[in-house]
């Protein structure tokens, strides 16, 4: 962090150098200017908040989370640990992304999905209701996993794929 004629940058270390950003009202994480955090919204000190990103509403982003590019977070979603929300994202609802996971693309994990480890989702993919995506798990293309579905281990869905318990 720098400051320079009292504007404060942050090298956020997405390839960008140092951008105008500021520590958030609610637990002090980094939020770039260009980025849009509601006050409602909890980001910890470690995590960051940059790019175009949008958080909202009573959603919290911690540990060393990062929410980038165009993502969106909101509801009473829950980003934490190492994960990482990118791109045209959208984590929703009371959905969690948490450990290593990440959603990037148009993805979007919405109601109560769990997705955590190092899954990811990506693509024009869904998890949704109260699935769970785990491991080393990957949700990609335009599949769908939803309902009480459960996918873990080195388990793909892919393509046109629809998963549902």
């Amino acid at each position: 962090m720098t400051e320079r004629d009292n504007v404060t940058k942050h090298d956020f270390k997405d390839g960008n150098s140092e951008v105008s950003a500021h520590r958030h009202t609610n637990r002090g994480g980094w939020v770039a200017d260009t980025a849009k955090v509601d006050s409602s919204v909890y980001v910890g000190p470690n995590a960051s908040v940059f790019g175009n990103a949008q958080v909202s509403g009573k959603a919290r982003v911690y540990g060393a989370a990062l929410v980038s590019g165009d993502a969106l977070v909101s509801g009473n979603a829950l980003v934490y640990g190492k994960a990482q929300v990118y791109d045209n994202a959208q984590v929703s609802g009371d959905a969690w992304v948490f450990g290593h996971a990440w959603v990037s693309g148009n993805a979007r994990v919405f109601g109560k999905a769990r997705l955590s480890d190092d899954a990811w989702v990506s693509g024009k993919a869904r998890v949704s209701g109260n699935a769970v995506v785990s491991g080393d798990a990957q949700v990609y293309g335009n599949a769908e996993v939803f309902g009480k579905a459960r996918v873990s281990g080195i388990a793909r869905v892919c393509d046109d794929a629809r998963v549902s318990v």
